[in-house]
């Protein structure tokens, strides 16, 4: 897609989600005007050079081609149906994390608005933050992420294929499903991380009470996997809430897991043990990486300082060295001073960039 194809979008929500999709829309070239309810955030949206800030949501959507709902689940709904009725030309759709409710309530809603819900293309970007606020959004959340396109058997396919050039040329990848099975596929790899995570956390507070040194103890393992705890409750309740049946079942299936391990363990099954953390590791590796590198992958962890331009100086050397980096994490140490950063990069580079890391005053361990 190219940025005259679609010249003006119209976001309606300018949070973390909404100004990305705005940053990310405004580097291509593309016109975006924003709205959101609440005139600060608004402002504070418009001040990242993002979009231009409406006076109205009738203003903001008035010569829009696309619009982008961003707002909460309960208000997606009536927000969606004004804007199809409202700007008669244009198409809509929206990133709540939750597709059936949204496609019902707005199949409720539009009545007799002409093109109805032909013009309507229900979406998903798979990308986001434990933050939020425009303040904290950036083009790059878009960058590389899979952007879910649930089209529904009223969608006008024109319709939605606009919607996936708009994705593509935002930098993101389309990914055509429908709303039931976009659905079932969250609630186990979005939902279910967020209930564990908030889960994991919540027990670990709780057992505080009796042992307030548990949380020092908490090293990169605990802090990753408690990361999610951090976000928006009330957020997530929205979301939890909207998609129960199918996270209940993502709940019952990854109990069922624990309890296997659980009896494995239990029960001196070292071998079983073992072949369940090797499937597991075998499987995260090639999440790791893009499909391109799937094949193999090298994951090295280091030591960094923790202080300004440390980071950096361990990419730019990777980078001279002609080492792409496929993926990375980096976990504070609670004692402060340093971080252990862990690198994916394709296995073919591994030795190549363990000596260049080397080479520079670092001192790699290669995990896989």
């Amino acid at each position: 897609m190219t940025s005259s194809e679609i010249q003006r979008v119209t976001v309606l929500g300018t949070g973390l989600i909404g100004t990305s999709v705005a940053l990310a829309a405004s580097r291509v070239g593309i016109d975006v005007t924003g709205w959101d309810p609440d005139a600060r955030t608004l402002m504070r949206a418009a001040a990242t050079g993002a979009l231009a800030a409406a006076d109205g949501r009738a203003q903001a959507i008035a010569a829009a081609q696309l619009v982008v709902v961003c707002a909460p689940i309960a208000e997606v709904a009536p927000v969606v149906a004004d804007a199809l009725r409202d700007a008669p030309e244009a198409v809509v759709t929206d990133v709540a994390s939750v597709k059936g409710a949204i496609v019902g309530a707005v199949s409720e809603r539009v009545g007799a608005i002409r093109g109805g819900m032909a013009r309507f293309v229900p979406g998903h970007p798979m990308g986001g933050s434990e933050r939020s606020g425009p303040e904290h959004a950036s083009a790059s959340v878009l960058d590389g992420i899979v952007w879910a396109v649930a089209a529904t058997p009223g969608t006008d396919p024109a319709a939605a294929e606009l919607v996936e050039r708009f994705v593509a040329a935002v930098g993101a990848r389309p990914i055509r499903m429908t709303p039931e099975r976009h659905d079932r596929l969250v609630a186990f790899v979005s939902h279910l991380p967020q209930v564990a995570s908030t889960a994991l956390m919540g027990l670990a507070a709780t057992e505080e009470a009796d042992e307030p040194d548990i949380l020092l103890l908490a090293a990169g393992g605990f802090r990753d996997l408690t990361r999610l705890a951090a976000s928006n409750p009330a957020l997530w309740g929205e979301i939890l809430g909207a998609n129960q049946e199918r996270i209940a079942e993502a709940i019952d299936r990854f109990v069922v897991r624990l309890q296997r391990l659980r009896t494995e363990i239990t029960e001196g099954r070292t071998e079983d043990v073992v072949r369940s953390f090797d499937e597991a590791k075998r499987a995260r590796l090639r999440l790791a990486a893009k499909p391109t590198v799937r094949a193999g992958v090298g994951v090295l962890q280091m030591e960094i300082p923790d202080r300004p331009g440390a980071l950096a100086r361990l990419a730019a050397a990777l980078g001279e060295g002609g080492v792409n980096i496929e993926d990375l994490q980096i976990v504070h140490s609670p004692e402060g001073g340093r971080g252990t950063v862990h690198v994916t990069i394709a296995g073919s580079e591994a030795v190549t960039a363990a000596d260049v890391l080397r080479g520079e005053g670092f001192d790699p361990v290669r995990l896989a």
